[in-house]
């Protein structure tokens, strides 16, 4: 469990009603190490399998850092407010001019709660506030049943499958694809 304090926030950082989402800090690497041992997370996401400690440090010290530099890629990590704990992860990706991919995980003790939803919603209302983006992606391994019914929950429109489009750990899969334009958030 992370305690969150009640110092300034640093630059990324977005709250819900229920939610602290923020850049990933080294003190999250134990809680991100726990979360992805398991196994449908590393069913459904890129992450490495077997998922190691230094996987964790990885992501927190370079893939987060490098991700908020200029905010191409910005990573957050997720936690529930009343209690500090992490409960997922957000990110998106840059993927051309105007535009970018989300992409997210949640722990297994907080799915079914709504806060990957409620997660999903803050991190897409900043990408079009804030770095001005006109379209943002989602993909899934065709499949994953959660992820596609929490897409389009927040208002993802249904694009269609993208064959052998997906690489996990050297193996390609069929995607499912869906997009939700600027202005379009607010009728989810």
């Amino acid at each position: 469990m992370n305690d969150i304090d009640d110092t300034t926030p640093p630059p990324g950082t977005l709250e819900t009603e229920r939610l602290l989402l923020r850049p990933p800090l080294p003190e999250d690497v134990p809680a991100i190490f726990e979360a992805c041992q398991d196994p449908e997370i590393q069913r459904w996401t890129v992450v490495p399998s077997p998922y190691r400690r230094e996987d964790a440090e990885f992501y927190v010290h370079k893939l987060a850092v490098d991700g908020w530099a200029g905010a191409r890629n910005p990573v957050w990590c997720v936690f529930e407010k009343a209690t500090g704990t992490l409960v997922g992860t957000q990110g998106l990706s840059h993927r051309g001019p105007g535009r970018a991919e989300i992409g997210y995980w949640a722990t297994a003790a907080s799915r079914g709660r709504g806060f990957t939803l409620e997660a999903v919603r803050a991190v897409c209302r900043w990408g079009f506030a804030e770095r001005g983006l006109r379209r943002i992606e989602w993909t899934a391994y065709v499949g994953n049943e959660p992820s596609r019914a929490l897409a389009l929950k927040a208002g993802f429109t249904m694009e269609g499958v993208l064959r052998s489009y997906g690489e996990q750990r050297g193996e390609f899969h069929d995607v499912w694809m869906a997009s939700l334009l600027a202005g379009e958030q607010e009728r989810a």
